[in-house]
């Protein structure tokens, strides 16, 4: 029987996922199948335990993806524990908020390192495994509602989006041809630690809801659909996409 959307036998690299979407994204794709591989500087514990509980597999290797140095090693130690990486998922990401006249340069490399810079070099470093190997792969950045729209007081996370985006097309463009699909999602307003402080604020917080068309906030487990559509063959033929999980927020 074809199973489009099925991921056994695969190794799912996703970064970041201690917590929130990642968190959200590991838990979807362990449930179809894959072999997880946990990166970041933060036990991700928690999702560990929520993926064994679930009769998956999962791995950690331990990074500070705010290096541009780790990419090659984060590939190496997650196919020394889990075998040959066959999906990436950028979703490791940092914000810094201050007004555009008075943001500091070493928040603008920061944030571009670790939301841009690292992503390209842990793609780069995946995708070469993937050719070496002849077997296709899946590369699935996860973007943001600035990778479209202008934000503000966040220059360098909306310059960090945008190119996310930018980056994600042009990859597809280069690895299609070697059977590597370079896809993103675009998530929009979602209950994790990052939104706290805007959930928590009611005016804030009535002005969100009221633009999203679906009248809530997102649960990382919003994301998981996606995440495993872009990861199977269901979507083979789908390259340099951005995939919007918002609700209808951009179609407002």
């Amino acid at each position: 029987m074809n199973r489009p959307f099925d991921l056994q036998g695969k190794t799912a690299v996703v970064t970041g996922a201690n917590t929130g979407l990642g968190q959200g994204i590991a838990i979807a794709l362990a449930n179809s199948g894959a072999r997880i591989v946990l990166v970041g500087r933060s036990a991700p514990d928690e999702t560990v335990t929520k993926i064994k509980d679930s009769g998956g597999e999962a791995a950690v290797v331990m990074a500070d993806l705010s290096r541009g140095d780790v990419a090659v090693e984060v590939i190496a130690q997650s196919e020394a524990a889990m075998g040959p990486v066959d999906i990436l998922i950028n979703n490791a990401g940092i914000i810094r908020r201050n007004d555009a006249l008075e943001f500091s340069e070493s928040d603008w490399d920061e944030v571009m390192m670790t939301n841009l810079k690292v992503p390209f070099l842990l793609a780069q470093a995946a995708a070469r495994s993937m050719v070496a190997g002849s077997r296709p792969g899946k590369i699935i950045n996860i973007a943001s509602l600035l990778s479209v729209q202008g934000g503000i007081r966040v220059a360098s996370y909306t310059a960090s989006k945008s190119g996310l985006a930018g980056l994600t097309r042009l990859l597809a463009n280069e690895w299609a041809s070697l059977g590597i699909n370079v896809n993103a999602i675009v998530p929009g307003y979602f209950a994790t630690n990052n939104t706290a402080a805007l959930r928590e604020d009611e005016s804030r917080n009535r002005q969100i809801l009221e633009r999203i068309p679906a009248g809530r906030w997102g649960n990382p487990e919003d994301l998981g659909g996606a995440a495993v559509f872009l990861a199977s063959q269901a979507s083979d033929y789908v390259h340099g996409t951005l995939i919007p999980v918002d609700g209808g927020w951009l179609g407002r």
